[in-house]
């Protein structure tokens, strides 16, 4: 799994990222996807790695400005995860 974050420059409010989030999962085959209008990021959590420049391409169709992209491995996490790094 991979968590991607987005620095987007443009959204306003919460029909900003409700924009955003849908033009993400219309995209790609995402398992998550949340926008924050005041920290100006996406945060995109994916199977498999996304292709960077068709990122930039759906973002840049929806008017607002992606000004960063961070891709990192990710671990859910949940309830029982605390104990799994414990044992480890």
């Amino acid at each position: 799994m991979y968590k991607t974050t987005l620095k987007i420059d443009g959204m306003m409010c919460g029909m900003c990222e409700a924009h955003m989030n849908d033009a993400i999962r219309h995209a790609f085959n995402v398992k998550n996807v949340e926008s924050s209008h005041k920290k100006g990021e996406t945060i995109v959590i994916s199977k498999d790695k996304i292709d960077e420049d068709k990122l930039r391409t759906v973002v840049d169709e929806t008017g607002y400005k992606l000004e960063g992209i961070n891709t990192e491995e990710y671990e859910k996490g949940g309830m029982f995860s605390f104990f799994k790094k414990q044992n480890k």
